[in-house]
Order: C-alpha cells, then sequence, then structure tokens
C-alpha cells in the first residue's frame, strides 16, 4: 500500500508540473526544465526512499544531482561578445559591429579630435571630410560612414563643390595585426575562422549588397594577408 502511494505522489507532481510546462512558450519550458527536472527526479528518489527502496532512490537522488549540476554549468557558460573589425587610418578609427552591421567612428586627429562621429552632425562631419583632403584613406572612410548615416551627403558636398571622392587609398601594405582587427579575429586564428570572418563581412558589407568598395576592399585585403601566412 505505501508503495503504490509513494509512487501515486510522484506520478501526480510529475503530471501536474509538465501539465504547467505545457502552457509555457519553448525558451521560458527549457528554462523552467533545468530546474524542475532535477526537482522531478529527486522529489521521486524521495519518494523511493520513504517506501523502503533505497538503492533506486538513491541512484534517482544521484541523478538530480547530476542533472542540476550540468543545468548550472551551462547556465554560466556566457553568451560570446559579438565580434567586431577595427579598421584605423591616420585620422579616424571605426569599428563595425558583426552582429548589427553598425559602424562606429572615433576622430583621431584634426579640429574634431576625440568625437565620435555618432556625435556630430551632418555640417561638422563634412567639415571633417574637407580637413581630411590630403588624406585619401582617411576620407574613404569617412565616405563609408557618411553613406550609411546620411545616403544624400555627396549632393551638399557636389552643391559646394568639393566632391572629391572615390580617390584610392595611400596607405602601405596591410600587416598582420592590422588584419587581425580589421576581421575582428584573435591572433592566431584558424583558416577556416578566416575565411568564415571575410565571408560573414563581405555578406553585409559589398558592394553589391550595399555595402562600400572600400570597406570591402580593406576584407579582402586582410583574408589576403591573412592566408598568405596560412599556407
Amino acid at each position: 500500500m505505501s508503495i503504490a502511494l509513494g509512487t501515486l505522489a510522484a506520478v501526480l507532481l510529475a503530471g501536474g508540473l509538465l501539465t504547467v510546462f505545457a502552457r509555457v512558450d519553448a525558451a521560458s519550458l527549457a528554462r523552467a526544465l533545468r530546474l524542475a527536472g532535477p526537482v522531478i527526479l529527486g522529489l521521486a528518489g524521495v519518494a523511493f526512499l520513504v517506501i523502503g527502496r533505497a538503492g533506486l532512490g538513491g541512484m534517482l537522488l544521484s541523478g538530480a544531482a547530476g542533472w542540476y549540476s550540468l543545468g548550472r554549468a551551462k547556465a554560466r557558460v556566457s553568451k560570446p561578445a559579438g565580434q567586431r573589425s577595427t579598421v584605423r587610418t591616420a585620422a579616424l578609427e571605426m569599428e563595425l559591429d558583426h552582429d548589427t552591421g553598425v559602424l562606429e567612428g572615433f576622430v583621431l586627429a584634426g579640429s574634431h579630435e576625440q568625437k565620435l562621429l555618432s556625435a556630430m552632425t551632418l555640417k561638422q562631419l563634412l567639415e571633417l571630410y574637407g580637413e581630411l583632403s590630403g588624406d585619401s584613406e582617411s576620407r574613404q572612410l569617412l565616405e563609408t560612414y557618411l553613406d550609411g548615416r546620411f545616403p544624400v551627403w555627396r549632393d551638399d558636398v557636389k552643391a559646394n563643390g568639393s566632391d572629391r571622392h572615390g580617390v584610392s587609398p595611400g596607405s602601405g601594405p596591410m600587416t598582420k595585426e592590422e588584419a587581425y582587427k580589421v576581421l575582428g579575429l584573435e591572433t592566431g586564428a584558424t583558416t577556416a575562422d578566416i575565411r568564415k570572418a571575410h565571408r560573414r563581412l563581405m555578406q553585409r558589407l559589398h558592394p553589391d549588397l550595399g555595402g562600400t568598395s572600400f570597406l570591402a576592399a580593406r576584407i579582402n585585403e586582410a583574408k589576403d594577408v591573412l592566408l598568405s601566412t596560412h599556407g
């Protein structure tokens, strides 16, 4: 009689909890199971201990403890931070968020030094653009930012008679350190990681997909620089 009552209690408890779980969404259910699963198993183990089935009860309690520990360990594993790519020129440093495709820039030199591009008005950005007339690489990087934030900015530049976009970069060969930053990778990344990062970035920035030729060229150059050392 005691065995039947103990078993029935465990079954009813499990059934009640499962009924509740059926009413919640999958994400909530997964979170609840990390806690409720071990609890149900543990209660079943206690029930068997009460009715004198020590061996089975102990095994269920051990299983519950292991399940709970595994859940806690998984919960402690933090989600990897979103990858970011960094492109630096003499006057600008630009950072691309791989997840959102958002560009943010920081002015390194000139009258707007130490300002974030996102905090600058179009007028200020065009003033900066004029200051960069002798720095073709920084200019192209700023054009990339302006194209995303102010799609018609070139009309203002043409109206002022100072349209000089599209010139070629004048910097030297990209270093391995710069290449890792452009692709948002850690030093020593594998060939597979390099190709994966390149593919992901090109999907966001390729000119044929609405991106810019300057950043696309930098991304391709970074891939070539790193793969040349992974022969």
